[in-house]
């Protein structure tokens, strides 16, 4: 009788759950559904009201707003080249820093560093990316720039006078440490955590027995990581770079902080600039009329050029997963 008990008290636990089954099935599926159209309505808001408060500025300026030069609050004349030349220009240093430095930090603590260290590194890189960006900011204005400027600056600037090409683009008319290059370094520091620990654990999911594989038919550690583990993670790895850039196209306190903040378009990567994010950051709070229009402007632009480099990253890993 207690086998028989026991057998009746499973089927009735069974039918409950079978019949409670589809509702949970349901507020799931309806809750999953709801937290992305929740992301989707948010961005579409956000959208809407940079649109809608950067339309006159459009309208009054049309595509000249694009590819003119002039930020004129006395007389209401804007542009936004020079913000647009200064953020590109910034991530692009950025990158060519920060690239090879954050993939180089995740080769070594996968593959060459010793067991005693690697987790204060780790650490160390992943602490890195929990400082604000006012401290970066902070930092590279009063510790990072005077330095720059006296070891960096006035020296390259005494040694390339008169050149062509390098006496123009690393020659600084007022050597104050602050500017386009100075913003780039900045930058290349703030996105090496991010790319660093997305590359590290990347590299460590691969499977050992393909290392072990390399390794077994006399690869060197140079070998294993060009032919092996990098090709296996190429598309992470492009999506960790693409993480770092959207990080650097958007950073707003750091780089208001050590840019300069100066609306002209200089050739010389040693001169103040501007970025789209720095002129928001300086101008918003007092902005009135058309200067908020044309700050709402920008604020577009800034997110077009966000929208195509996530389109060119899509698109670059889909050629490499179909290589």
């Amino acid at each position: 009788m207690s086998v028989l008990s026991d057998r009746i008290a499973i089927s009735n636990m069974q039918n409950v759950r079978r019949s409670s089954q589809p509702v949970f099935d349901r507020i799931f599926q309806w809750s999953s559904f709801g937290s992305a159209l929740l992301v989707l309505i948010v961005l579409a808001g956000i959208i809407g009201s940079m649109i809608h408060g950067g339309m006159p500025a459009f309208r009054e300026f049309g595509f000249g707003f694009v590819t003119s030069s002039a930020w004129d609050v006395g007389r209401d004349q804007y542009g936004a080249w020079v913000a647009i030349v200064g953020t590109l220009t910034s991530a692009l240093i950025a990158l060519v820093i920060g690239v090879p430095l954050s993939i180089g930090i995740a080769i070594f603590l996968t593959q060459l560093c010793p067991a005693w260290l690697k987790r204060p590194v780790a650490t160390t890189i992943e602490l890195l990316a929990a400082v604000p960006s006012i401290i970066y900011g902070m930092w590279g204005l009063f510790v990072f720039a005077p330095l720059f400027a006296k070891f960096v600056q006035i020296p390259v600037s005494s040694l390339v006078e008169g050149l062509p090409f390098f006496g123009t683009v690393l020659y600084a008319r007022v050597p104050s440490g602050v500017g386009v290059l100075t913003a780039g370094i900045i930058l290349a520091i703030m996105i090496i955590p991010f790319i660093a620990s997305i590359t590290r654990d990347i590299l460590d999911q691969i499977p050992t027995m393909l290392r072990e594989s390399a390794y077994g038919i006399g690869c060197t550690t140079w070998e294993v990581v060009r032919h092996v583990l990098l090709p296996q993670a190429g598309v992470s790895i492009i999506g960790a770079i693409m993480l770092g850039l959207g990080r650097a196209l958007g950073e707003t306190m750091a780089v208001t902080f050590v840019i300069g903040n100066a609306n002209r378009l200089s050739l010389s990567l040693f001169d103040p600039g501007s970025t789209i994010a720095s002129r928001i950051a300086n101008e918003f709070n007092e902005a009135a009329g058309l200067q908020l229009n044309a700050l709402l402007a920008l604020g577009c632009i800034l997110f077009l050029v966000t929208f195509t480099v996530l389109v060119l990253a899509r698109l670059l890993i889909a050629r490499v997963k179909a290589k």
